[in-house]
């Protein structure tokens, strides 16, 4: 899967962070492996500008999804097999995304996870322009969402638990500590 990310927005961003959980969103969906997606991440004023000129709202917004490929869930019976497809772009104003996670009391690399899995949503064709839309569209991004700090948490708690074995396995004289790659002793 290739995820491009370009920081236009001024602020620091872990731009990490946003392809891992892009990335983790559209494998669940399963989205084809050798799908492309770009995110831009800009400032309120080309956000607003944006805005105004795809969606004729004034004022910056907190992301914008601009699909690519036309998808359709499931495909055509009669297509060949999915391939890889350019997604589109989703776009992210950071600025505006610090507003919201302060008055959600939660932090700005959350909401802009939130905001990326939202995108990609919205990339896919989830809206929420009607309630059943909403519901089903904010249940899915909850539960990517949900499911993608759980992945972390896991592979945190692997993490540790194979530095442990590795402190303990040296001091018991498991392996060699002359040999720099840590290999057994024979």
């Amino acid at each position: 899967m290739s995820i491009e990310v370009s920081n236009e927005s001024g602020m620091q961003v872990d731009e990490q962070a946003l392809i891992d959980v892009a990335r983790f969103a559209l494998a669940r969906l399963d989205v084809h492996p050798a799908a492309e997606l770009s995110m831009v991440l800009v400032d309120l004023d080309t956000m607003a500008d944006l805005h105004m000129r795809w969606m004729d709202l004034p004022g910056p917004t907190d992301v914008m999804s601009f699909p690519m490929d036309e998808l359709e869930p499931g495909g055509r019976p009669d297509a060949p097999e999915p391939g890889p497809s350019m997604l589109g772009d989703i776009v992210l104003c950071p600025e505006f995304a610090a507003g919201q996670a302060d008055k959600a009391g939660h932090s700005v690399a959350h909401e802009l996870a939130l905001l990326t899995v939202h995108g990609v949503l919205h990339l896919l064709g989830y809206d929420h322009a009607e309630p059943a839309e909403e519901k089903e569209m904010f249940g899915l991004q909850n539960q990517l969402l949900a499911d993608w700090y759980a992945a972390l948490e896991q592979a945190e708690r692997q993490a540790a638990l194979r530095e442990r074995d590795r402190r303990l396995l040296g001091k018991a004289g498991f392996f060699d500590r002359s040999d720099p790659r840590g290999s057994e002793r024979t």
